[in-house]
């Protein structure tokens, strides 16, 4: 059988990705995808995790819930949370992804901190799926993720000798 990737084979690369790279690469998937799945911890200790639509602002990502929702409660209680995205995989050489562990955020739509953030969500469309006028804006509160650490995953760069997976934490930290 054909090799296909065979850069895929034998030990990973160790190089550390350029820091300007890594946030490029961090950022792109971030605008090329808007699923994400949320883990958040219940009371009791076990894992819970959600599917949401998020939209992003550099390397936070938001998401409006309900306030009755389980990840929202579960948040209330404890804010850190874990966020995974990856992209369409078709093998091992399109391997993409990322994990979030940050700090979760939840405003209110009407809060100022929000403000910023409401402006590059897309609530438009779904207004008008679900026959609400454009002219009443959302009222669902937002969550916003800080991250504190991104941990990245890409494959395809092993073609040029750097280790497929990378961390990234903000600056100064």
């Amino acid at each position: 059988m054909p090799l296909t990737n065979p850069w895929l084979a034998g030990p990973a690369p160790d190089r550390e990705l350029p820091r300007v790279v890594l946030e490029e690469r961090i950022l792109n998937l971030l605008s090329a995808n808007n699923v994400a799945v949320i883990a958040t911890v219940n009371g009791d200790g076990s894992p819970v995790a959600t599917p949401v639509r998020y939209f992003s602002l550099g390397f936070e990502i938001f998401y409006t819930s309900w306030n009755a929702s389980v990840k929202s409660r579960n948040l209330r209680r404890d804010a850190r949370v874990s966020a995974g995205i990856v992209a369409p995989l078709v093998g091992q050489a399109s391997s993409r992804g990322l994990q979030m562990f940050g700090i979760a955020r939840t405003f209110e739509w009407d809060d100022p901190e929000a403000t910023g953030y409401w402006e590059a969500v897309r609530w438009q469309s779904d207004h008008v799926e679900r026959g609400r006028p454009l002219t009443e804006p959302p009222t669902d509160p937002l969550t916003i993720i800080t991250p504190r650490r991104i941990l990245y995953t890409e494959h395809w760069l092993r073609r040029d000798g750097y280790r497929p997976r990378q961390t990234w934490r903000p600056p100064g930290s």
